[in-house]
C-alpha cells in the first residue's frame, strides 16, 4: 500500500507544472512564468521529481519546530508579567506595555496566543456588521469638533463614578480636550470649552448629541430665547452648534470613548491616579501620547481654528445669563431666590427695568443693567419643589447632599464640658427614686 502524501494547494499546483515539464508538454521557460521561479529552480525540482516522485516537492520544514519560535524563558517571563500586571488588558494594549515598560520583543499575535492559552483573554465572536451611511472626514483641522460625555468608573474602585468630557477633531481624529467632571452640565461644558479655546482657538462648529445642554428638547417651548445657555455662548463666540440625529452620526467620538474606557483606565491604574485633580493633571500627557499614535493627516493642511478676539471675554460669555424685569420694589426672582436691588438714586428710575442675571460656574451672581453691575441683597430664599433631572444629571444633584451627610456627625462634648462634671448627690438620688407622695 502506497503512502498517503499531504500536500498544500501550492504544492499541488507545483506538482502539476513539474509533471508537464517532465513529460515535455511545456518548456522550462513557460514553467518559470507559471510558478514565478528561476529556470535553475525548475530544473532542480524536475530532477528531484524524477528521482523521488511527488514527495520531493513537499516542504522539508513540515513537522519540524520553527527556527524563530519563542524561547521558553521569554515565554515564561511574558506570561508572568501578564498575570501580574495585565490580566484584564487586551492583547494590543498588553503588547504595547510589554514592549514599552519591560523591553520584551514580542508580536501582538504572540501576546494574543499567550493570553488565550492562559485564559486571560477570550476571542470574541464577530458581530453582524450594521451598514450605516458613510460620511467622510472633514477636510480641515478644526473645522468640526465632536463632543460628548461618558459617565463611567474611570478610577475603578479608587473613586466614585464621574464623567469624562471628550472633544475630538473630525478631520484628524486628534483628542483636542479631555476633562473629568462630576456630571454633564452646562457649567462643566463651559469649563472644558474654556480650556479648549485657550489652547487651540475657536473651531468652526461643534457636533454633539441632543442633550439638554445643547438643545431645548421640550416641544412647543416658547419661554426664553429658544436656545440653551451653552448654545447661546457659542453663538456669541461665532461657533456653530450642530446636534446629531443618531449616535452613529457622531461615531468618531463614540468609538474613541470605548478606547478611552480601556486604555485611559488602565494607564491611570498603572500610575496610581485615584481622583479628579490627579486625573485632569495627567490628561495632557495622555492626549499627546494618544495623538502621536492614532491621529491622521488631514486632506487640507489649513488650520480652521480662529484666534480669540479682544472682545471675546470668556469670563463674561461662559456664564448662565437670564433676563429679568424688576418689580416696583426693585426685586427679582432667580433660581428660587428673591434679590432686591440696592441703589442710592430714586427707586422709580429702575421700576420695570430689564436686567440680566449672570451666574458663573462658581455660583457667583451678578445683576447687570445696561452693561453695568448693580448692588443687591438676598431678600428671601423660597422652598424648592421637586426638580426634573435627567439620568446624566442625577449624580450632580446628589453630590451636595452626599457631602452634607458626611459632614453631619453626632456632637461629642469635650472632656472639660460642665455636663461631664455633673454628679448627682445621694440625697438627690433617693428623692428621684422615692418621690414624695
Amino acid at each position: 500500500m502506497s503512502d498517503i502524501l499531504h500536500m498544500s494547494s501550492e504544492e499541488l499546483s507545483r506538482l502539476e507544472v513539474i509533471q508537464k515539464v517532465d513529460q515535455k508538454q511545456i518548456k522550462q521557460r513557460q514553467a518559470t512564468n507559471r510558478l514565478n521561479l528561476s529556470v535553475r529552480q525548475i530544473r532542480r525540482l524536475t530532477c528531484a521529481y524524477r528521482r523521488d516522485g511527488a514527495k520531493a516537492l513537499i516542504s522539508k520544514k513540515r513537522g519540524r519546530p520553527g527556527n524563530h519560535q519563542l524561547s521558553a524563558v521569554l515565554k515564561a517571563q511574558a506570561t508572568d508579567l501578564l498575570y501580574q500586571f495585565y490580566a484584564d488588558f487586551g492583547p494590543t494594549l498588553a503588547h504595547e506595555k510589554l514592549v514599552e515598560k519591560h523591553q520584551l520583543k514580542l508580536s501582538v499575535e504572540t501576546v494574543r496566543q499567550l493570553m488565550i492559552q492562559n485564559e486571560l483573554w477570550h476571542p470574541k465572536r464577530a458581530k453582524q456588521p450594521v451598514i450605516h451611511q458613510l460620511r467622510e472626514r472633514r477636510a480641515r483641522y478644526g473645522e468640526l469638533i465632536q463632543i460628548d460625555g461618558s459617565p463611567y468608573a474611570w478610577f475603578e474602585q479608587r473613586a466614585p463614578v464621574c464623567t469624562l468630557l471628550v472633544y475630538i477633531d473630525d478631520a484628524t481624529g486628534r483628542l483636542m480636550e479631555l476633562w473629568f467632571t462630576q456630571a454633564e452640565s452646562t457649567f462643566s461644558y463651559f469649563a472644558a470649552t474654556e480650556h479648549y479655546l485657550l489652547r487651540h482657538g475657536k473651531p468652526l462648529a461643534l457636533y454633539s448629541d441632543k442633550l439638554s445642554v445643547f438643545r431645548i428638547n421640550l416641544p412647543n417651548d416658547l419661554s426664553g430665547q429658544g436656545t440653551t445657555q451653552f448654545t447661546r455662548a457659542m453663538y456669541q463666540l461665532g461657533i456653530e452648534v450642530i446636534c446629531a440625529n443618531t449616535p452613529q452620526a457622531k461615531g468618531r467620538v463614540e468609538r474613541v470613548m470605548q478606547t478611552l474606557q480601556d486604555r485611559l483606565v488602565k494607564e491611570m491604574r498603572l500610575r496610581g491616579i485615584s481622583n479628579l485633580v490627579e486625573g485632569n493633571a495627567y490628561l495632557p500627557e495622555f492626549m499627546a501620547n494618544f495623538n502621536a499614535r492614532f491621529a491622521v493627516v488631514p486632506r487640507n493642511p489649513e488650520n480652521a481654528h480662529r484666534p480669540l478676539l479682544p472682545q471675546d471675554d470668556l469670563g463674561h460669555i461662559l456664564t448662565v445669563q437670564e433676563l429679568r424685569v424688576l418689580s416696583k420694589n426693585l426685586t427679582l426672582n432667580y433660581n428660587k431666590v428673591i434679590y432686591q436691588i440696592q441703589t442710592p438714586r430714586p427707586t422709580y428710575a429702575l421700576r420695570n427695568a430689564q436686567v440680566i442675571v449672570r451666574e458663573n460656574r462658581h455660583g457667583e451672581i451678578t445683576i447687570e443693567y445696561k452693561g453695568k453691575p448693580l448692588s443687591y441683597r438676598v431678600y428671601l430664599r423660597q422652598e424648592r419643589q421637586g426638580e426634573v433631572r435627567t439620568s446624566k444629571q442625577l449624580n450632580l444633584a446628589l453630590e451636595p447632599l452626599t457631602q452634607a451627610s458626611k459632614k453631619r456627625r453626632p456632637y461629642v462634648p469635650p472632656p472639660d464640658h460642665p455636663w461631664r462634671r455633673f454628679r448627682l448627690s445621694n440625697k438627690s438620688k433617693q428623692q428621684t427614686i422615692n418621690p414624695p407622695r
